[in-house]
């Protein structure tokens, strides 16, 4: 919606005007205001990478605090069981019928569905998610069924960003 209206201003400006001095002028400004729009966004994190080279971040798992670890190379985010107890999912009802590959091995993991995940002030409602049995895990992953659901994200070499849509 903003850029239509900047670039409705910008063609009344070159068709009231015809000035190309005031032109540029204007071109100038509504650069400036999308520059301004675009690195500002209300819903972005910045996590700065370990000294273990990982990308650590504090969410919250239905409004309960959940160290996680991001892995683009988990296909979904993956719960320990420790913190899934904490976060009050219904552990008694899940069912332990999905293979995994952990860094530890391989064992098995439950599917279900997180109300709300929140990184910052990026929130996502029902996402799918794993939960490995007790001691199986020492971290949570934040894995794709997560990442998917943003507008983008991007690795440099100290930081990640993580943009959600607007």
């Amino acid at each position: 919606m903003l850029v239509m209206l900047v670039l409705l201003a910008t063609a009344g400006a070159v068709v009231a005007y015809g000035d190309p001095e005031r032109i540029a002028h204007a071109s100038e400004t509504v650069s400036g205001m999308l520059r301004k729009h675009t690195t500002q966004s209300p819903r972005a994190v910045q996590v700065s990478r370990g000294q273990g080279g990982e990308f650590a971040l504090q969410a919250k798992i239905n409004g309960v605090n959940a160290p996680m670890v991001i892995d683009t190379g988990a296909t979904s985010v993956v719960l320990t069981y420790e913190t899934a107890k904490a976060a009050g999912l219904p552990l008694e009802l899940l069912e332990y019928d999905v293979d995994v590959e952990t860094a530890g091995g391989r064992t098995k993991a439950a599917r279900l569905t997180l109300d709300r995940l929140a990184v910052g002030k990026l929130v996502e409602r029902s996402v799918p998610a794993l939960v490995v049995p007790h001691g199986q895990m020492k971290t949570n992953l934040l894995g794709m069924s997560f990442l998917d659901r943003l507008e983008s994200w991007e690795v440099r070499p100290d930081r990640l960003m993580l943009r959600g849509y607007p």
